[in-house]
């Protein structure tokens, strides 16, 4: 496997040039103090540890995977040395409150820094993402007592933390869980029942790991109403804050999986384990998705880092690899053969893959912008407008992330040939690695549901119109060289407001119709947004490429993405305005 580079010239001018988050910073009086050059030189100390530390032990960790004996996980060889130097250096917190010890970055940045650490490592990143996101539930919701107890130490990575949902018999339907929590006299609860798929649930990494668990009280109303949201420590703790004796949560075994070998999926037993109520009764769930939102934006940059890894693996290999001659502009008859990337397939390949990275960087830091204002503006209608682009883009970012990461995975084993099935050259990694991504923190399935059922059917469009406005706005200044590309935008926009007004209209008469189309409704989604991507950053590229001759490319792929792949949506249309007819012809014996 290629030697992983972190892309930060292109980070940066997504940042600064595209989105100029540091004007933003200037506006929000927590941020104030942050400035581009501190930026920059935040990610360069991320890169490091990514390049340096991280990536080059990913193989050999996904070789030895982790260990399971009599309750105790182990995690590969030398990852608790790593995990400690990235716990020391501060990056458990790089979102977290400075109140307790956090960085207090904005997303915008965070998301650059989980990019690099998943295309380094998926499987070393879980450990401290699900931490991090912990660590904001804990600080939004939990009370004084919990936060000083706990924060802190989460925050410096003395502690780890992990979401406990997922229930051999409820999976997507969590209002069906099992699991007990019993009021104690002390204002604790004995918490009971077995949660599965608990990422980083048992390890050797740190001291203490913290569950936050979803139960049910003796008088929660049925379904998912009725979830309360505990603390479950795997040791408890003393009142000096030292650690104290064993809690009832033990690990009773982990799962064997197709991927991320590396990162302990643990089943955890809770047998009448002490916790800590977080937040109101039967409000754990809304809690949860605290969390639950930024891990799916955090799960669709898992897909992206391998994405980019993917690429720049083909990339390299595609400029080596003498194969085959190509076409008379390209060939060269002094050599034996030409490299693979002078094939019109392999450009197509290997473009796609550009496409699907760079625009998918610059969608991610997207909606990490929209997370910043509506965390930081002071004006409420700001906020609102932010906090709607979140809430309407959170699946989206998490579906078509993970999909698209999951497709460049597989197109860039398809540039090796052979030598991408085989584990010599790291291709086959990121292709298992990537796949769990569009699986869990809710499948891509339920994300589409989401976004077509509960955001955009459920505000009848009206969700959708920040989204449209912003295109709008951006259609609205032409630039010299990319008039086609404009109306390529406009027509691709059209077609959303159409097809979302048809669905809309069918949803009264077709009581299937959302459940039907929800895919293809996403994926078109998907394909407008990092259209309006492309669009926007070649906008911005086209009279820098004077002074930065490489934002050529960028323009280019821009101009590839709008002819090669933008029109995927047209099969999609079709497909939406078929609605449930299709599939709903077959009785269910006739399967």
């Amino acid at each position: 496997m290629a030697d992983y580079r972190v892309p930060r010239e292109d980070m940066q001018f997504v940042l600064q040039d595209v989105f100029q988050v540091d004007k933003d910073w200037a506006q929000f009086g927590e941020l104030a103090e942050l400035d581009m050059e501190t930026a920059v030189a935040i990610i360069d100390e991320g890169a490091k540890l990514a390049e340096t530390l991280i990536a080059p032990n990913a193989r050999a960790a996904d070789e030895e995977g982790v260990q399971f004996n009599d309750g105790v996980v182990t995690t590969p060889k030398g990852y608790k040395e790593n995990f400690k130097q990235l716990a020391e250096g501060g990056w458990v917190g790089v979102t977290a409150n400075p109140e307790f010890g956090g960085m207090g970055l904005p997303k915008s940045i965070s998301a650059q820094y989980e990019e690099m650490l998943c295309a380094a490592d998926i499987s070393f990143s879980l450990y401290s993402g699900l931490t991090a996101g912990a660590i904001m539930t804990i600080d939004q919701h939990g009370d004084d007592t919990l936060k000083a107890t706990y924060l802190e130490r989460m925050i410096s990575g003395q502690w780890t933390g992990s979401m406990c949902l997922t229930e051999p018999h409820a999976g997507t339907d969590l209002g069906i869980i099992r699991s007990k929590a019993i009021p104690n006299d002390d204002g604790s609860f004995a918490i009971s029942g077995t949660k599965i798929f608990i990422t980083g649930g048992e390890h050797d990494l740190a001291e203490n790991i913290v569950h936050l668990v979803l139960a049910k009280l003796p008088d929660a109303p049925a379904g998912s109403k009725g979830i309360s949201l505990f603390l479950v420590p795997k040791f408890l703790v003393n009142q000096d804050g030292s650690l104290g004796e064993r809690n009832g949560v033990t690990c009773g075994s982990i799962e064997h999986k197709m991927g991320i070998h590396a990162s302990a999926t643990c089943v955890l037993n809770f047998d009448g384990a002490t916790g800590w109520l977080v937040g109101e009764p039967h409000k754990g769930l809304p809690a949860m998705f605290t969390m639950m939102n930024y891990e799916r934006l955090g799960v669709g940059i898992q897909g992206l880092g391998a994405a980019a890894r993917s690429y720049q693996n083909a990339l390299e290999y595609a400029q080596d690899r003498i194969q085959g001659r190509g076409a008379k502009v390209t060939r060269d008859m002094a050599k034996e053969a030409d490299p693979l990337i002078v094939h019109g397939d392999v450009r197509r390949m290997l473009l796609t893959m550009k496409a699907f990275v760079e625009g998918g960087r610059a969608f991610s830091t997207y909606v990490g912008q929209q997370l910043d204002i509506a965390k930081y503006a002071q004006d409420p209608a700001q906020k609102a407008r932010a906090e709607a682009l979140v809430q309407l883009l959170t699946p989206v970012a998490k579906a078509f992330l993970t999909d698209t990461g999951f497709e460049a995975t597989v197109i860039g084993q398809q540039v090796f040939g052979g030598h991408g099935f085989i584990r010599e050259w790291g291709q086959e990694q990121l292709v298992r690695d990537a796949r769990i991504a569009q699986i869990y923190e809710g499948t891509n399935g339920i994300q589409a549901l989401d976004l077509l059922g509960r955001k955009v059917a459920g505000s009848r469009g009206e969700m959708l119109k920040p989204l449209l406005d912003d295109i709008q706005a951006l259609l609205a200044q032409p630039q010299a060289g990319l008039e086609k590309e404009y109306q390529q935008l406009a027509q691709a926009t059209q077609i959303v407001a159409d097809v979302t007004k048809k669905v809309l209209t069918k949803v009264a008469d077709d009581e299937n119709i959302i459940n039907s189309v929800a895919v293809e409704y996403l994926y078109l989604i998907g394909y407008v947004a990092f259209a309006y991507m492309w669009l926007r950053m070649a906008k911005v590229a086209e009279p820098l490429i004077g002074e930065r001759p490489y934002l050529a490319s960028k323009v280019k792929t821009a101009k590839f993405y709008m002819a090669r792949i933008l029109p995927r949506i047209h099969g999609l249309v079709g497909a939406i305005e078929d609605g449930s007819e299709s599939l709903y012809m077959h009785e269910v014996g006739e399967f």
